[in-house]
């Protein structure tokens, strides 16, 4: 699991700027646009990394990711 893979990434419409944009709440605001939904979001982890990459070199702790959960990985399917 790489590191960026603890941070919630977000890709959503903008009808004001009619393009999609890409962030990480709670660390990194708006930070990338784009026509194609999949090209922000591969922007948006290529920016996370280089942050991570930063922070790292700089000794600094990550921020927590905003979801301050942790999960297993195992699902439950569950039917009727």
């Amino acid at each position: 699991m790489k590191k960026r893979d603890h941070y919630l990434k977000i890709v959503e419409w903008s009808e004001e700027d009619q393009r999609y944009i890409g962030s990480i709440p709670g660390w990194i605001g708006k930070c990338c646009h784009g026509d194609n939904e999949e090209n922000v979001y591969r922007q948006l982890c290529q920016i996370l990394d280089e942050w991570i990459e930063i922070y790292e070199n700089d000794d600094m702790p990550l921020p927590a990711s905003i979801s301050g959960k942790k999960y297993s990985g195992k699902f439950q399917l569950r039917v009727g």
